[in-house]
């Protein structure tokens, strides 16, 4: 699953995961913030409907990160005054930077498996202090044919306790109809005592 394979998965529309909109978990969470001024990064973030949302409410400090080209090009047509220098067509685990917030959606679930402590060693990283990562992650079988691979909660607060501090990990009560009782609505803070 290298930068070929997901510009293939763009080229050819075969992007199962793409909604079509900002998912109603995020946008609940990002509707009571109240600082605009946030450095937020949402990483793998395919065509990125969330930095749209956020974007269009008044945050302007929103960093689109993605392996794929295509992606970030399709935002663009869609926000022609969202920055250039604010869409990173890099990879995630080669970015130097530092976040107040950094937005997971379907990003994880599209990683192997075997890169899941280097993401979280690289979310602690990117991090402030005090920083938090949040968004949504899968509660389906992991299975070793994906993407998606999935997880569940025991395997998610063992992988993320070492280096946050688990604020919440619960069933997301408002997912969209599709994924119901199969999301888990998360918020880990960075814990700078570890």
């Amino acid at each position: 699953m290298n930068k070929a394979y997901w510009e293939e998965r763009y080229t050819s529309n075969k992007t199962g995961w793409n909604i079509g909109y900002a998912s109603t978990p995020l946008k609940a969470y990002f509707n009571q913030l109240e600082n605009k001024s946030l450095k937020i990064l949402i990483p793998g973030a395919g065509n990125s409907y969330e930095a749209e949302y956020l974007w269009n409410n008044g945050f302007k400090n929103v960093y689109v990160l993605d392996f794929a080209k295509q992606p970030l090009d399709n935002f663009k047509k869609r926000l022609p005054e969202f920055p250039q220098n604010q869409l990173l067509n890099a990879n995630f685990f080669e970015l130097d930077d530092s976040f107040d917030l950094i937005v997971e959606q379907t990003f994880f679930c599209a990683l192997n498996p075997s890169l899941r402590l280097n993401y979280v060693k690289q979310m602690h990283q990117l991090l402030k202090p005090n920083g938090k990562l949040i968004g949504l992650l899968f509660n389906i079988e992991l299975t070793t044919v994906g993407p998606p691979f999935g997880g569940n909660i025991s395997e998610y607060q063992s992988l993320f306790k070492q280096t946050f501090e688990i604020k919440i990990l619960e069933t997301s009560i408002n997912s969209i109809k599709e994924r119901q009782g199969n999301e888990l609505f998360f918020i880990f803070e960075v814990d700078n005592t570890k």
